[in-house]
This record gives C-alpha cells, sequence and structure tokens, in this order.
C-alpha cells in the first residue's frame, strides 16, 4: 500500500500506491498497515490523495502536529507538485486553469466560467511520444478533483481516470490512473522540508522521455509559471 519516505517526532511521510483507498472504509485498512508496519499506534490525516493517485502524502502522529500541517495545506504554505500523462491534445500546451467548482453528476465536479472563489491550477506539458503528453501541476488551492477536472476542462483528461475519462483511451491497456503527487515543499516549525517521489508504478510512467522531462523541469519552483488570478475583494 506504501512505502516510507521520512519520519520524525512530529509526522509521517509516505509514497501511497495507486488504487489504494484512502477514503471512508478505505481509511482504517490503509491506516492499519501503517500503524503495523511503522509501529505508530496514533496517527492523524493532515490532507488525502484520490484512491487512483499515487505518491507523497502527510500523517501527523499528534493532534498538535496535524493541526499545524492541516493549518499549512489550508492557507496554501505548502508547495505541491503533480505529475500526470494523458493521451489527448491539450487546447494549450501550458498555462493557468482558474475557475469555480461545482458537484456534478455521480459524485464527480465541474469547472465553471464564473471565478468567485476559483480553484487554480498552473501547469507546463511536453510530448513523450507516440500520443502521449507529459504534464507538470501545480495546485495553488486544494479542492476535491481539482487537478483531475483541470485536466478535463483543457482536453486531456488524466490517462485512466475512470470518473473524467468520457471515452475509451486510445490505449487498449492502461494499468493505472496516472496521477501522481510529485512533490511537497514547505516549512513547520522553523525548519524546511522538501520531499520528492518519482513514480515508479505503471507502465507509461517508466519511460525515458519522461526521465528526461524530470531532469529538464529540474526543481520545479524555479520555473516560470503562469501567473495566478488575484482575488477581487
Amino acid at each position: 500500500m506504501f512505502v516510507k519516505v521520512f519520519e520524525n517526532e512530529s509526522f509521517l511521510v509516505v509514497d501511497k500506491f495507486p488504487g489504494v483507498n484512502f477514503h471512508r472504509e478505505g481509511e482504517s485498512a490503509f491506516f492499519e498497515e501503517i500503524r503495523e508496519k511503522t509501529g505508530n499506534r496514533k496517527l492523524y490525516a493532515v490532507h488525502r490523495l484520490d484512491k487512483m493517485t499515487s505518491g507523497l502524502l502527510i500523517i501527523g502522529k499528534s493532534p498538535e502536529a496535524a493541526r499545524e500541517l492541516t493549518r499549512l495545506f489550508r492557507e496554501q504554505k505548502v508547495e505541491k507538485y503533480y505529475l500526470a500523462i494523458s493521451d489527448r491534445r491539450p487546447k494549450k500546451k501550458q498555462g493557468l486553469v482558474a475557475g469555480d467548482m461545482a458537484p456534478s453528476r455521480r459524485g464527480g465536479w465541474k469547472l465553471m466560467h464564473s471565478r468567485a472563489n476559483p480553484a487554480q491550477t498552473q501547469f507546463f506539458s511536453k510530448s513523450i511520444g507516440d500520443g502521449l503528453r507529459f504534464y507538470l501541476l501545480k495546485p495553488a488551492t486544494g479542492r476535491t478533483h481539482q487537478l483531475r477536472v483541470a485536466m478535463k476542462s483543457i482536453g486531456a483528461p488524466v490517462l485512466g481516470d475512470e470518473r473524467y475519462y468520457s471515452a475509451e483511451s486510445k490505449i487498449m491497456a492502461v494499468d493505472r490512473g496516472y496521477l501522481h503527487a510529485y512533490i511537497l515543499r514547505f516549512n513547520f516549525q522553523g525548519q524546511d522540508y522538501l520531499f520528492r517521489s518519482v513514480p515508479t508504478q505503471g507502465e507509461y510512467f517508466k519511460r525515458s522521455t519522461l526521465t528526461a522531462g524530470l531532469e529538464e523541469w529540474g526543481e520545479p519552483w524555479q520555473l516560470p509559471w503562469p501567473a495566478l488570478r488575484q482575488k477581487k475583494y
């Protein structure tokens, strides 16, 4: 279900496998395995990843640490970078996706044209051959299904996303949903932390062209990201 990445007296960082359910009834099974493998009996959720999404996940080891880490996420003081693959051509190769989000059919979400309190996602992309495109995503907000909806809105739903990929994939066999929590960067109690997880599960995440893309993007926080939209007061 996971690989432990880091642990100190306040929190754990794990690399969650794709297909592992963090939510509802799946949460207890996931946490129980972490408890058994790490010896930590008391664990507290800080943020979440969808079932299809792999990658970095922070878990508090005390209520106080979990509250502080949750506050950092809520106040957008944690830099988050994700990787995705799509087999559809996007409307634009890089840019900003911004819009209010509203519930849609069957538990999904949709992006609206309004921007009263918009979800904002910055992205870069590049071709990795055979009709596939590789994405580096930086969510400035943390809404449910935000990245998956943003990808769909630019005409490039995440490969293997059973909810937002409305038609059959051009690729016959898809072994996972291709969304991965790649980097977390933040300051906690006066100390800087940086965690990076290169995806290891999924045939298309193992392509050499993808590895070259990661090297080109280097340190994502130094890239010229598209400007965010400022709130109007």
